[in-house]
C-alpha cells in the first residue's frame, strides 16, 4: 500500500488525490499535512508552482510516505480574457528519491468582480467567491468552479486533472528515466 501524503487539510485536495492514486495503484493511504505556505494568494504561473512544490516536499517530509503530494490554485495571467486572467492549478508530486513530476489542471475565468477583490484588495480568491455566491468555505466544498459550472463541475473533479497530469510520466517512468510505479 502506498503512503501519501498531501501538503493540506482541505478535503477537496485529500478526495482528488485519493481518487487518482486509487485507480492507478490500486490500495493507498493519504494523509492530509498541515504546511506553511509561500503566498496567501498565487498570482503567476511561478508562484502557483512554488506553492505547489513547496506543499509537496514539506508533506513528504513530514513522515515516511512514498510520495509527497502539493496542489496549488491561483490567478494566471491570460491575455484577451475580461478580467485578464484565469484560475489554475498545478500539482506536484515528490517521491524519496526526490523524482518531481507537475501536472496542470484545466484552467477558468473568474468574474470581473472576484479578479478585483484578489488584485487590487489583496483578497483570497476563496473570501472574494465566498462574497460572490453566499457560500462559506466554498474552496473546501464545491468550489469556485463548482458554484460557476452550475454544480456540472466540482472542484474535486478539477483537482483530479491536475493530479493525474502530475502522475503521467510515473505511469511512463521508463520514458522519463523515473523508478517504476508500484
Amino acid at each position: 500500500m502506498l503512503q501519501i501524503a498531501v501538503g493540506s487539510k482541505n478535503p477537496v485536495k485529500l478526495r482528488a488525490t485519493r481518487n487518482v492514486l486509487r485507480s492507478l495503484v490500486g490500495r493507498v493511504r493519504v494523509k492530509g499535512i498541515r504546511v506553511e505556505k509561500p503566498f496567501a494568494q498565487p498570482l503567476d504561473q511561478a508562484q502557483i508552482i512554488e506553492g505547489a512544490t513547496s506543499r509537496a516536499e514539506q508533506a513528504l517530509k513530514a513522515g515516511s510516505y512514498d510520495f509527497g503530494v502539493g496542489i496549488e490554485a491561483g490567478l494566471a495571467p491570460a491575455p484577451r480574457t475580461r478580467s485578464g486572467f484565469v484560475d489554475v492549478q498545478w500539482c506536484a508530486i515528490f517521491d524519496r528519491e526526490g523524482n518531481l513530476t507537475l501536472g496542470h489542471g484545466s484552467g477558468f475565468e473568474y468574474p470581473l468582480e472576484v479578479t478585483e477583490e484578489v488584485i487590487v484588495r489583496k483578497r483570497e480568491v476563496s473570501e472574494a467567491m465566498g462574497r460572490l455566491s453566499g457560500i462559506k468555505r466554498i474552496g473546501q466544498r464545491m468550489g469556485a468552479i463548482g458554484y460557476l459550472s452550475r454544480g456540472r463541475l466540482a472542484r474535486t473533479r478539477l483537482t483530479e486533472q491536475a493530479v493525474f497530469m502530475a502522475m503521467l510520466p510515473r505511469m511512463r517512468a521508463s520514458l522519463y528515466g523515473l523508478p517504476k510505479l508500484r
